[in-house]
């Protein structure tokens, strides 16, 4: 991995829009810029750092980190449940197949934790005993493992707007998704959780919670989609200072952005209006925090990709466009 200071050398020069007049534009996620060609999509990650539904700011070599990582982490759950990914053409950019997403996000919780206002434990921290339709016992403190990996779901929020919590059971009754298809998401999720908690935990690391997206084809069948098991969207802990940090009253030694919701939850931020500017030292070290993530669960030398990275990814996906044009 980068040295701080390589990594602040980088830092003029994040990824934080493209343009690829080649391709025909989809759609621009918080994070992700969407393209379509034929029957597939192609997701071009930066390096913008989405917390509390907000664009907080940009990380050197971010986007590469949670693409590469993802690829890694579908073709280590294939035997297990289908995926969108096809191939990675560039450090930054995912060929996928084109699904129709469902409308709703899948947040699978080993531990109550966390501090935004959808978290299980701020949640709980307020009193509440009954949360996303599940019953809680009192006595319970944070960043306590359940008995069990639980599914708290939430709406997926238009932009600007925040995720809003719902019950498995209303997410049936609404007829967002039919029950048949419920209860296969529900096993695919929990089965995907347990394997990422099974390769987290060789790697030295505990698994606390994910989220995950899911998509069906033209004939119904389920696919995870998106990302999975990244520092964006999942929370991890180095696992061998975890108990020592928890009986001296400390948070756990977190490698995902949650280093980032708690310095904003410090200053007082907690996704209510308009966040301050990501601080470049804090930006610095996340980006160290996401690459050593993923040398430990991957195994590999973080190697970054040739920049500017818009420059890099333009070429290598119109070599890619000719090659799958004209073969």
């Amino acid at each position: 991995m980068l040295t701080n200071a390589e990594i602040n050398r980088s830092a003029a020069i994040p990824l934080d829009a493209i343009d690829l007049p080649f391709l025909d534009r989809v759609a621009s996620g918080k994070v992700r810029e969407i393209f379509r060609v034929d029957d597939r999509l192609i997701l071009v990650v930066t390096d913008r750092l989405s917390a509390f539904d907000r664009i907080l700011g940009l990380v050197p070599y971010k986007g590469q980190v949670l693409n590469q990582l993802s690829a890694f982490w579908f073709d280590a759950v294939a035997d297990i449940a289908a995926h969108h990914f096809l191939e990675s053409p560039d450090p930054n950019v995912s060929v996928v197949r084109a699904l129709r997403p469902l409308p709703v996000e899948v947040v699978v919780r080993g531990y109550i934790t966390g501090v935004t206002s959808t978290a299980l434990w701020h949640r709980y921290a307020q009193g509440e005993r009954t949360i996303y339709g599940i019953d809680f016992p009192d006595g319970l403190h944070k960043n306590d493992p359940l008995p069990a990996p639980i599914i708290t779901p939430t709406t997926k929020a238009r932009h600007g707007g925040h995720d809003e919590r719902i019950t498995e059971q209303e997410i049936v009754a609404r007829g967002l998704v039919s029950a048949d298809l419920w209860r296969q998401v529900r096993e695919t999720a929990i089965a995907v959780f347990l394997r990422g908690q099974s390769v987290a935990s060789r790697a030295g690391l505990i698994l606390a919670d994910t989220k995950y997206e899911f998509g069906t084809d033209e004939n119904g069948a389920l696919y995870l989609i998106d990302e999975i098991h990244t520092p964006d969207s999942s929370r991890f802990w180095r696992a061998d200072s975890f108990a020592e940090r928890i009986a001296n009253g400390q948070e756990p030694e977190n490698f995902d952005k949650e280093f980032v919701r708690l310095h904003y939850a410090a200053q007082g931020y907690r996704g209510e209006g308009e966040p301050f500017p990501l601080p470049v030292d804090l930006a610095v070290e996340t980006s160290a925090r996401y690459q050593r993530i993923y040398e430990m669960l991957t195994g590999r030398d973080f190697v970054p990709g040739e920049l500017p990275a818009d420059a890099r990814i333009a070429r290598n996906l119109q070599a890619w466009l000719q090659k799958v044009r004209y073969g």
